[in-house]
Protein backbone atom coordinates (compact mmCIF):
# COMPACT_ATOMS: atom_id res chain seq x y z
CA UNK A 1 0.00 0.00 0.00
CA UNK A 2 1.69 3.36 -0.91
CA UNK A 3 0.37 6.14 1.33
CA UNK A 4 0.93 9.68 0.02
CA UNK A 5 0.95 12.56 2.88
CA UNK A 6 1.32 16.25 1.61
CA UNK A 7 1.32 19.23 4.04
CA UNK A 8 2.68 22.67 4.15
CA UNK A 9 3.52 25.68 6.19
CA UNK A 10 4.51 23.97 9.63
CA UNK A 11 3.87 20.55 8.71
CA UNK A 12 2.44 19.66 12.20
CA UNK A 13 -0.79 17.75 10.37
CA UNK A 14 1.68 16.16 8.27
CA UNK A 15 3.58 15.10 11.42
CA UNK A 16 0.62 13.90 12.78
CA UNK A 17 -0.35 11.93 10.05
CA UNK A 18 2.54 10.09 9.09
CA UNK A 19 2.92 8.75 12.62
CA UNK A 20 -0.71 7.51 13.01
CA UNK A 21 -1.01 6.01 9.62
CA UNK A 22 2.59 3.97 11.03
CA UNK A 23 1.13 2.94 13.66
CA UNK A 24 -2.02 1.71 12.17
CA UNK A 25 -0.48 0.21 9.05
CA UNK A 26 2.87 -0.64 9.67
CA UNK A 27 3.73 -2.62 5.90
CA UNK A 28 2.61 0.63 4.36
CA UNK A 29 5.36 2.56 1.91
CA UNK A 30 4.43 5.85 3.36
CA UNK A 31 5.62 9.45 1.69
CA UNK A 32 6.02 12.53 2.74
CA UNK A 33 6.17 15.79 0.67
CA UNK A 34 5.88 19.20 1.84
CA UNK A 35 5.43 21.94 -0.10
CA UNK A 36 8.11 23.83 1.37
CA UNK A 37 11.13 22.68 3.49
CA UNK A 38 9.84 23.34 6.76
CA UNK A 39 6.88 20.70 6.13
CA UNK A 40 9.36 18.23 4.98
CA UNK A 41 11.72 19.00 8.00
CA UNK A 42 8.51 18.31 10.82
CA UNK A 43 7.21 15.75 9.08
CA UNK A 44 10.88 14.15 8.69
CA UNK A 45 11.03 14.54 12.95
CA UNK A 46 8.26 11.63 12.96
CA UNK A 47 11.17 8.94 11.72
CA UNK A 48 8.55 6.96 10.23
CA UNK A 49 7.98 7.98 6.23
CA UNK A 50 10.05 5.63 3.73
CA UNK A 51 10.47 8.63 1.63
CA UNK A 52 10.48 12.25 2.06
CA UNK A 53 10.46 15.50 -0.53
CA UNK A 54 9.75 18.63 -0.96
CA UNK A 55 7.88 20.66 -3.41
CA UNK A 56 5.45 20.91 -6.98
CA UNK A 57 7.74 18.64 -8.50
CA UNK A 58 7.71 15.94 -5.80
CA UNK A 59 3.79 16.36 -5.30
CA UNK A 60 3.13 15.65 -9.00
CA UNK A 61 5.34 12.56 -9.27
CA UNK A 62 4.31 11.36 -6.23
CA UNK A 63 0.77 11.48 -6.64
CA UNK A 64 1.37 9.30 -9.70
CA UNK A 65 2.04 6.67 -7.49
CA UNK A 66 0.06 7.09 -4.46
CA UNK A 67 -2.80 4.46 -3.96
CA UNK A 68 -4.29 6.71 -0.94
CA UNK A 69 -3.35 10.38 -0.82
CA UNK A 70 -4.01 11.87 2.36
CA UNK A 71 -3.40 16.06 3.69
CA UNK A 72 -5.30 18.71 4.62
CA UNK A 73 -8.51 20.07 2.16
CA UNK A 74 -6.20 22.86 0.81
CA UNK A 75 -3.92 20.18 -1.29
CA UNK A 76 -6.78 19.82 -3.31
CA UNK A 77 -7.48 23.47 -4.04
CA UNK A 78 -5.58 25.80 -6.19
CA UNK A 79 -3.39 28.89 -4.32
CA UNK A 80 -4.76 27.25 -0.91
CA UNK A 81 -2.68 27.45 1.92
CA UNK A 82 -1.43 30.88 1.75
CA UNK A 83 -0.71 30.00 -1.44
CA UNK A 84 1.49 27.36 -1.10
CA UNK A 85 -0.43 24.89 -3.06
CA UNK A 86 -0.01 25.39 -6.83
CA UNK A 87 -2.42 24.74 -10.10
CA UNK A 88 -0.62 21.80 -10.99
CA UNK A 89 -0.12 20.29 -7.23
CA UNK A 90 -3.88 20.80 -6.77
CA UNK A 91 -4.41 19.33 -10.18
CA UNK A 92 -2.44 16.54 -9.34
CA UNK A 93 -3.96 15.36 -6.61
CA UNK A 94 -7.87 16.00 -7.74
CA UNK A 95 -6.50 13.82 -10.92
CA UNK A 96 -4.53 11.02 -9.50
CA UNK A 97 -6.56 7.55 -9.75
CA UNK A 98 -5.75 7.37 -5.20
CA UNK A 99 -8.13 7.08 -3.24
CA UNK A 100 -8.23 10.65 -1.32
CA UNK A 101 -8.87 11.81 2.52
CA UNK A 102 -8.93 15.19 2.93
CA UNK A 103 -8.91 16.51 6.51
CA UNK A 104 -11.11 19.66 6.91
CA UNK A 105 -9.34 22.65 8.02
CA UNK A 106 -10.99 26.14 8.41
CA UNK A 107 -8.70 28.21 7.28
CA UNK A 108 -7.33 30.21 4.74
CA UNK A 109 -10.49 32.00 3.64
CA UNK A 110 -11.88 28.15 3.32
CA UNK A 111 -14.68 27.32 5.45
CA UNK A 112 -15.90 23.75 5.33
CA UNK A 113 -19.71 23.51 6.14
CA UNK A 114 -20.73 20.61 8.58
CA UNK A 115 -16.77 19.58 10.57
CA UNK A 116 -17.64 20.82 13.78
CA UNK A 117 -15.48 18.49 15.24
CA UNK A 118 -12.02 19.24 16.57
CA UNK A 119 -9.24 18.84 15.16
CA UNK A 120 -8.04 15.67 17.03
CA UNK A 121 -11.54 13.93 16.78
CA UNK A 122 -10.85 14.86 12.47
CA UNK A 123 -8.16 13.00 12.74
CA UNK A 124 -8.97 10.17 14.65
CA UNK A 125 -12.11 9.81 11.99
CA UNK A 126 -9.71 9.66 9.16
CA UNK A 127 -6.95 7.24 10.93
CA UNK A 128 -10.16 5.05 11.27
CA UNK A 129 -10.94 5.32 7.78
CA UNK A 130 -7.28 4.39 6.77
CA UNK A 131 -7.26 1.34 8.55
CA UNK A 132 -10.72 -0.26 7.17
CA UNK A 133 -9.17 0.63 3.96
CA UNK A 134 -5.74 -1.15 4.39
CA UNK A 135 -7.62 -3.94 6.46
CA UNK A 136 -9.96 -3.85 2.82
CA UNK A 137 -7.05 -4.20 0.45
CA UNK A 138 -5.00 -6.44 2.66
CA UNK A 139 -7.92 -9.19 2.80
CA UNK A 140 -8.13 -8.62 -1.06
Amino acid sequence: MNILIIDGQGGRMGRSLVEEIRKICPEAVITAVGTNSIATGNMMKANAADHLATGENAVITACRKAQIIVGPIGIAMADAMLGEISPAMANAVASSTAYRILIPMNLCDTYVAGTTKGSAAILADAMDHIRQLTERKTNE
